[in-house]
């Protein structure tokens, strides 16, 4: 069974996580974030963090600054953006927004599943991050696929998806 609660920025159990994975950062949109200093929820099975997902609202606007599970098909993705959904929506949120690059073939594939549509594309956005913020993005991503370009993707709240 996994439980998913919230935790503070800078939680230890979040910072652990995402030290194991060697992310202290994301560059989206032209801005270098510090994931550790985000709202976060994890997510845990028997003592064991399975999943983190960081969140930042500004406004109506609910962004997912970075979200990982513990493989695939075991639902504990689906359960944070569930979760991340009713926060924002709490707090008066009317979209849900996430930005990933373009070889992530398999966050394309989960975010569209579970409601999220295509709202831009930023050509050449990510190439631009690395040689502006984040000279460790690699060049060459998931699957082989060259990493270019920045896909933001949204989801409304305030409609039954």
């Amino acid at each position: 069974m996994v439980t998913i609660s919230e935790v503070a920025p800078g939680d230890g159990r979040l910072v652990t996580f995402l030290d194991d994975q060697h992310i202290t950062q994301v560059a989206r949109r032209g801005v270098l974030l510090d994931v550790r200093k985000q709202s976060a929820l994890l997510a845990s099975s028997d003592d064991e963090t399975v999943g983190v997902l960081t969140y930042d609202i500004d406004g109506q606007d609910c962004e997912i600054v970075y979200m990982r599970a513990s493989g695939q098909w075991g639902g504990v993705g689906t359960e944070l953006v569930d979760r991340v959904a009713e926060i924002a929506r709490r707090q008066g949120c009317s979209r849900l927004w996430l930005v990933t690059t373009n070889d992530n073939i398999d966050a394309l594939r989960f975010y569209q599943r579970r409601g999220f549509r295509l709202a831009t594309v930023r050509c050449g956005a990510a190439a631009e991050a690395r040689r502006r913020q984040d000279p460790q993005l690699p060049e060459v991503g998931n699957y082989g696929i060259p990493v270019r370009d920045e896909l933001e993707f949204e989801r409304d709240l305030e409609s039954a998806t």
